[in-house]
């Protein structure tokens, strides 16, 4: 405590005092940068400056419930309520990419890179490299669709590269987005945008290692809490309750299984094992499914503005069937254009229609939709869907170069055979892409010279003079009033049709007499159109690359799990939320050839608060354990007692709010004051622990799980007390979250009253002001 003697300075500097519009829920430092995000209760996302100057705000209009950065800072990961996780851009907060991963809320994210940094550049073989841009200009964009003003169709601007950076992941660190969701559902996407595997806790076979005998156990009504992968990429931690029970033991039985918070170890080993194979494959499989979107939107945009224009093609010409019904005559209006055709006297039902109804501005109008609406598919066509089909067969090229290669990707699950048959796909759609603009272009060709032909007609019977006219050709009117006036043979190219296109005997007799020379085995393309076409490739690409997400998946193994603390069983339905930090810290002790093995040096921290309605005997302390991970690096059970852990005892009077594991193993504790007669009212502090000074003690691991592992520390409890350690005082109750930027060394703290304080953390308290 302080004294009158010797008033004691403050240790951390308050630089910022500002209202914040909404009670913040969730709040990240960019690691890269002094920007702070934060989610508002109402789930808007606000991005500030250190110097709380605000750059944007967004809002995705569901329930935002987890947030974390790219490690470059670029991109920030958006959990939401209906299990999708949007991907937005630093600079704009403009959505870069949507992924439907989950279908429940995702409670945690965590975005890792790579840890592994060498000097050599001729050893690093992380670094791969894009042949495309080598033969290809910049991929193409999305259409945008008639009438819709920029980024309504929620597809990036022509003018933002950002989406293409995202995307471009070549000179990328290899890196993970890790993604909880409620129900134990842990979805894994490499370079945030290509989904790699998926795994459920309640489906995992948890061994107990240190058993005298072989024993497995399970967890039930469990609930995802966090989530961290280590720097490595070898190893995930997972916090979470739920109730664990040995395999064995039967239905009557179960209630004796441990309901807590546990903590369990994944080995995710395969991604720091075969990551330049894992890069390479996503590097192509992402960018071609950024060009399958591509592909589907033209086909979209296309078949919107073909409908549009038949749709005012027969809105007008379907008066004259009209018209020759009330002039009671039974032909079609087919049949009285070729009659006008072939030079007869023009019908009452077709003069009143030419001259009156149609007129040759009518005509004009019409000959300018549908003509114009043809010229426009061949860009779309030109600009946007070959350029894409072209890029696809390309990246599917190098995709079936790489299965080929099977000492090294077979082990990630590409498969040949798979990939064969999505590299034939996509030629094909190639083939089909040029039969679709043959036909259009001899449709549009068609409607021209009958639009022209109709032109001269009204002129004719107006008797002015046609000469300045084009010339039309009447063998091609004949052919468009007898195959093209009452149908539409594009659109069935354009939309997903039950009826096969027949195409002539004798084309398909070719077809088979050339798949005898190879590159092809499909024989009935011809039969399909260009929409039918697209999906069957679209599916051809989702078997190939569901091979590696399910080799991957079942790779990844529960190793380790480590019960902390007991929770009340009425809380077994209940998703529990306590204060936990997960961080990783370089082993300065470690080789600097470590990177050649699987353990790159790095220790694992997990830092929790127990809860004062714990079952435990050691509620309201905060438990702090490190070398979960290589727990069993060691063979025998005496050489492998590397867990060790300390419990915090909580100041009388306060309570913890929040934590962090902060830079050079110090935790930063937010404590309020449990006295408060209300939320806005008390005081509350900060508080920095440096974790090397505490006195971890080695815990010995048990082959029985109905052994909570803290509970061994209840004896030996360090009581933390505020005279003591690196303390600041906030006259204000603070609420969670309290974020923590190690890049700058700052912290931002959320006070009840719609505050938001920023202090500085790494100032020496001798330099320190009051700041208040």
């Amino acid at each position: 405590m302080e004294t009158d003697e010797t008033p004691r300075v403050l240790p951390f500097q308050l630089q910022f005092d500002k209202p914040v519009a909404s009670q913040i829920k969730i709040a990240e430092w960019n690691p890269e940068k002094d920007l702070l995000a934060m989610v508002t209760e109402d789930s808007k996302i606000l991005l500030h400056r250190f110097n709380w100057q605000r750059l944007w705000t967004i809002f995705p209009g569901r329930c935002i419930t987890s947030l974390c950065w790219r490690p470059d800072g670029k991109a920030i990961a958006v959990g939401l309520e209906d299990g999708t996780i949007s991907l937005h851009d630093v600079e704009n907060g403009k959505l870069l990419r949507s992924l439907k991963s989950h279908t429940v809320a995702v409670v945690s994210l965590n975005w890792e890179e790579d840890g592994q940094v060498i000097k050599d550049d001729s050893v690093n073989n992380s670094t791969y490299e894009d042949r495309t841009s080598r033969f290809f200009p910049p991929a193409p964009r999305v259409p945008r669709m008639p009438g819709l003003a920029p980024g309504d169709t929620g597809f990036m601007d022509d003018s933002d590269d950002s989406f293409r950076e995202l995307s471009n992941s070549s000179y990328q660190r290899f890196n993970i987005l890790c993604s909880g969701d409620k129900d134990g559902s842990i979805c894994f996407s490499i370079f945030g945008i290509f989904p790699i595997g998926k795994i459920n806790i309640h489906n995992l076979s948890i061994p107990t290692p240190f058993a005298t005998e072989p024993a497995t156990c399970r967890l039930s009504h469990a609930s995802i809490s966090k989530v961290a992968l280590s720097k490595d990429l070898c190893h995930l931690i997972v916090m979470c309750s739920g109730e664990l029970n040995h395999d064995e033991v039967e239905s009557a039985e179960r209630q004796l299984g441990m309901h807590g918070c546990h903590c369990l170890r994944l080995d995710t080993s395969i991604f720091w094992k075969r990551k330049n194979e894992l890069h390479q494959v996503a590097q192509q499989a992402s960018n071609i499914e950024d060009l399958i979107e591509v592909i589907r939107a033209s086909l979209s945009v296309m078949s919107k503005q073909w409908s549009d224009a038949m749709h005012t093609f027969r809105e007008k010409f379907d008066s004259l069937s009209s018209l020759i019904i009330d002039h009671g005559l039974d032909s079609s209006p087919q049949e009285e254009f070729l009659s006008l055709l072939g030079g007869a006297r023009t019908s009452p039902p077709v003069h009143q229609f030419l001259v009156n109804s149609l007129g040759e501005s009518g005509v004009k109008r019409v000959s300018k939709v549908v003509c114009g609406a043809g010229k426009e598919l061949q860009h779309v066509v030109l600009d946007h869907l070959q350029p894409a089909a072209e890029i696809i067969g390309f990246r599917m090229g190098e995709l079936r170069g790489l299965s080929r290669w099977r000492t090294r990707f077979q082990g990630i699950g590409l498969d040949e055979t798979l990939i064969n048959n999505a590299t034939e796909k996509s030629g094909i759609l190639l083939v089909q892409v040029e039969r679709f603009m043959r036909v259009l272009s001899s449709v549009v060709q068609q409607f021209s010279n009958f639009f022209n032909w109709l032109l001269k007609c009204i002129k004719l019977l107006n008797q002015e003079p046609s000469d300045q006219l084009l010339p039309c050709n009447s063998e091609l009117v004949v052919i468009f009033l007898k195959f093209l006036y009452d149908q539409d043979p594009v659109k069935p190219f354009l939309e997903l049709s039950e009826v096969d296109i027949e195409p002539y005997m004798e084309t398909l007799q070719r077809v088979k007499e050339l798949v005898h020379f190879g590159g092809f085995s499909d024989c009935d393309f011809l039969r399909r159109t260009l929409a039918e076409e697209f999906k069957q490739m679209e599916s051809s690409f989702k078997e190939a690359f569901l091979m590696p997400f399910t080799t991957i998946s079942r790779k990844m193994l529960c190793k380790d799990v480590l019960p902390l603390f007991a929770l009340p069983s009425s809380s077994a339905s209940v998703s529990v939320s306590v204060p936990i930090s997960v961080t990783y810290y370089k082993d300065a002790s470690t080789s600097v050839s470590s990177y050649l093995t699987h353990e790159h040096g790095f220790i694992d921290y997990i830092s929790f608060q127990i809860p004062g309605d714990s079952s435990s005997n050691i509620a309201n302390c905060i438990g702090i354990s490190r070398r979960f991970m290589h727990s069993l690096s060691n063979s025998s059970i005496e050489e492998s007692a590397s867990l060790e852990a300390v419990l915090l005892s909580v100041p009388d009077g306060y309570h913890c709010v929040d934590l962090s594991l902060y830079k050079e193993g110090q935790i930063v504790l937010l404590l309020n004051e449990s006295t408060s007669a209300s939320e806005c009212s008390g005081e509350s502090c900060m508080m920095i622990v440096q974790a090397d000074d505490l006195p971890f003690v080695s815990i010995p691991r048990s082959g029985c799980i109905n052994t909570w592992n803290l509970d061994q520390l209840k004896d030996s409890v360090t009581h933390l007390r505020l005279e003591n350690e690196k303390v600041r005082n906030i006259p204000h109750s603070v609420a969670a979250p309290l974020a923590v930027g190690a890049s700058r060394g700052v912290a931002c703290v959320f006070a009840a009253r719609k505050r938001a304080l920023v202090y500085i953390l790494d100032e020496d308290e001798d330099d320190v002001s009051d700041g208040e």
